[in-house]
């Protein structure tokens, strides 16, 4: 297999991925056929929300439902589609912005005019935290915002980010269904975190939070964030405490993952078994720092190719990995753990791969991630290109936009968490 058929194969891996997670495929059969609802209310967050509003409108006009839809969601600059009757807002991620607390606020004054005989449908997904940022009492946006751009820089896991986020909202951590009047409530979340707990994704706004004001002071100490005296105030008030599970409040909610990584990782490789691979799956759910990733799944294909047994092989896996910012360059965590994984490699023959984020964006780039073969180093070096100064100073996006192999997709209007595969050849 040439180095151009190797790529192509890992490209439509990826595109495997997101095919998966669509969500004109996996949404309408969680929906109603039919409803007596009075009203059906759609709020949502996400970088998938807009796509998944969509799907909802064609799903109730073709159920005869439409007349009573109207909705609004909030979605990433860029990844809005066109829809008839629930209004799109745009905003920033993953710092957010005034917008995004605007929508915010405008959708939990929506919700709170809701009754018992009205549905509240909330298409929620990753992202979705960062884009219903509504800060809650005594604070400014613009506290949240320097707690958040901390948190992101400091390398801490996903659960520990929303841990703190919940706390310093207006409406995540349960609090969008605690304003819903006692409607009915279904959730409908495409899962971008290990575990698909629901609680964790976009930092569960319809979710009672089982985490506490204490861990999320925790967290801060733990990675050494020092916060404004508005954000200490806030987490030392017992008043500004989450909802809790057995609340009644959740009496009549349901919260349904209807996409998730595992189920991304499966269509990946089966995609991969159809193209004649043997499929070694790590797992859905892996963190930790890129680069260390990179080195030990290096470690693993190198082993692969040593043995010769069994191949061609993909190693595959998901998760959300992080990236400790020590430099000044740019790059997310898949091109950081492709460059990681090139350095590693060292060039070794027969060996390809790819690490992309499936929303088409590699932490806040336009990439969604990064390709390398065999011939990474030596093309690298030819160009006057140092891997180890990229990686020192977290420039993997730099590193390979002068080789041309950023994966460059686009919005996807989705997001299942990264997916990575390592193609080993004979």
């Amino acid at each position: 297999m040439v180095a151009d058929e190797a790529r192509a194969l890992l490209r439509g891996l990826f595109d495997a991925a997101v095919a998966r997670a669509d969500p004109a495929k996996c949404l309408p059969p969680h929906l109603p056929a039919k409803t007596d609802a009075r009203r059906v209310l759609v709020l949502g967050a996400g970088k998938a929300s807009a796509s998944m509003a969509r799907a909802i409108e064609r799903h109730a006009a073709a159920h005869g439902w439409l007349d009573r839809l109207s909705g609004l969601v909030v979605t990433r600059y860029g990844h809005a589609v066109p829809c008839e009757r629930i209004r799109i807002v745009e905003a920033a991620h993953p710092v957010p912005d005034a917008a995004g607390a605007g929508a915010a606020a405008e959708c939990l004054a929506l919700a709170g005019t809701l009754g018992p005989d009205d549905l509240l449908l909330c298409p929620i997904s990753g992202g979705g935290s960062a884009l219903w940022t509504l800060p809650g009492d005594g604070l400014e946006l613009a506290d949240k915002r320097a707690v958040n751009q901390a948190l992101l820089r400091s390398g801490a896991a996903i659960g520990e980010i929303n841990c703190v986020r919940k706390h310093l909202s207006a409406i995540k951590g349960g609090r969008l269904a605690v304003a819903a009047g006692g409607a009915r409530v279904l959730a409908l979340l495409i899962s971008d975190v290990p575990g698909d707990d629901p609680a964790v994704i976009a930092s569960g706004p319809t979710v009672p939070d089982p985490t506490t004001l204490a861990e999320a002071r925790a967290v801060l100490t733990k990675y050494g964030i020092v916060p404004s005296e508005a954000v200490a105030r806030r987490l030392a008030d017992f008043a500004a405490e989450t909802p809790k599970p057995g609340q009644a409040a959740f009496a009549r909610v349901e919260n349904r993952v209807v996409a998730a990584p595992s189920q991304m990782l499966e269509a990946t490789a089966m995609a991969a078994r159809a193209s004649g691979l043997r499929t070694i799956v790590l797992g859905d759910a892996l963190e930790g720092e890129a680069r260390d990733m990179a080195a030990e799944q290096a470690h693993l294909a190198l082993i692969l190719r040593e043995k010769g047994e069994g191949l061609p092989a993909v190693i595959l896996s998901g998760g959300e990995l992080t990236v400790t910012v020590r430099g000044g360059g740019r790059g997310g965590p898949n091109a950081e753990f492709v460059l990681g994984l090139a350095r590693a490699l060292g060039g070794a023959a027969g060996i390809h791969a790819i690490a992309c984020d499936t929303d088409g964006i590699d932490g806040t780039e336009n990439n969604a991630g990064a390709l390398c073969g065999p011939d990474t180093l030596a093309r690298a070096r030819a160009a006057g290109l140092d891997p180890d100064a990229a990686l020192a100073g977290n420039d993997a996006y730099g590193f390979f936009a002068a080789l041309g192999d950023l994966v460059v997709s686009g919005p996807t209007l989705t997001n299942v968490n990264d997916i990575r595969a390592i193609l080993v050849l004979p």
